[in-house]
């Protein structure tokens, strides 16, 4: 008897002491929830300037300017196929000499880049023998042309034409790879129908230059 309750007190005394419950984190101080709070508002008005500055970059690219990748070769040596251009478009109104952006769903979705060869009421003459193009009686003087320009597979198309009120006649710089106005699916180009204007070749680097 003796015996058994000395190793009852050894296995008290000795053993594993009982599990205590876990303890329980301490109530956030003042000064910590102050930290807290303020690393909640900073974050706050870190994702209230991102979503800002996304929807502005939204209205400057969609209203303002944005950037167009070129297509083909139809602008050669102006621009080049993978050359990425600004385009302005507020308040723009096509002028004779620009380079522009368009649009027209009768030859394709996608955009076009051409130059604005003459705007309402003019007239423009093509003469593929002279190799010249004639703007109200003027043969322009083209240094931007890649070179002498021949008669399309397509014929004569458009080529003696007064430009109606609210249009541009419009060509490619590289005429003989150039789907422009002459080209009766594309024809005289409603200015409603015109992006804006090419301001300068952003990328590649060796292209960099203002149109």
């Amino acid at each position: 008897m003796e015996n058994w309750e000395s190793e009852l007190e050894e296995n008290t005394q000795g053993g594993q002491p009982p599990e205590q419950a876990p303890e329980q984190p301490a109530p956030p101080t003042g000064a910590q929830a102050r930290r807290d709070a303020s690393a909640g508002r900073e974050l706050y008005l870190n994702v209230r300037v991102l979503v800002t500055m996304m929807g502005l970059f939204v209205l400057l690219f969609t209203f303002v300017a944005r950037v167009i990748v070129v297509s083909g070769p139809s602008m050669q040596n102006t621009l080049f196929g993978g050359d990425l251009i600004l385009v302005w478009s507020v308040g723009y109104a096509p002028k004779q000499g620009d380079v522009v952006v368009l649009t027209q769903e009768s030859y394709q979705e996608d955009s076009i880049v051409k130059r604005v060869i003459a705007t309402e009421g003019q007239r423009v003459d093509v003469d593929y023998a002279a190799n010249t193009v004639s703007v109200d009686g003027m043969v322009l003087k083209e240094d931007y042309i890649k070179e002498q320009m021949f008669l399309p597979s397509w014929g004569e198309g458009v080529n003696h034409v007064v430009v109606p009120e609210g249009c541009i006649f419009v060509m490619g710089d590289n005429r003989n790879e150039s789907a422009d106005s002459r080209y009766p699916a594309i024809g005289i180009v409603d200015t409603r129908c015109v992006i804006g204007r090419g301001v300068a070749v952003l990328f590649p680097a060796h292209h960099w230059k203002g149109l």
